[in-house]
């Protein structure tokens, strides 16, 4: 992953903050954590993100709202839905929101690192100047 690589995990469990951040810890990224919706919004709205990990259910704004505000706002950020309830409809929903990603907990260190790699990836083919060229 790049080193200039930044990541926000917006998770209400601390656990499962810590644990995604030691996956990501040696992928020479930044990465900063927030424990929920409003949290997440305020430290977007501070610094961009490359990669957003966000899960769904948490208190307050829920992970699809958060989800919904991100890409109205940040387009540019690309979202990772992990839940721990995972649906058909609401990958669906996600997805339409503009997620890259849907995964199901427990997500593996493995899980975490490939999804944030082929986010970094996609975001990067995105907004290639050639490619930006094309779809004008």
């Amino acid at each position: 992953m790049s080193k200039n690589a930044e990541i926000l995990i917006v998770d209400d469990e601390e656990i499962v903050q810590r644990s995604y951040a030691r996956s990501l810890a040696g992928q020479h990224c930044k990465v900063e954590v927030a424990s929920n919706g409003p949290a997440a919004l305020k430290a977007l709205g501070q610094r961009p993100f490359d990669v957003v990990l966000l899960d769904l259910m948490m208190p307050g704004m829920n992970g699809m709202t958060v989800l919904k505000t991100i890409k109205e706002k940040w387009p540019d950020s690309e979202v990772i839905i992990i839940t721990g309830y995972p649906a058909i409809d609401t990958a669906k929903q996600a997805v339409t929101l503009g997620a890259f990603d849907y995964l199901a907990k427990p997500a593996g260190p493995d899980d975490i690192v490939n999804a944030a790699n082929a986010a970094m990836l996609h975001k990067r083919w995105l907004l290639r100047p050639e490619q930006q060229a094309q779809c004008s």
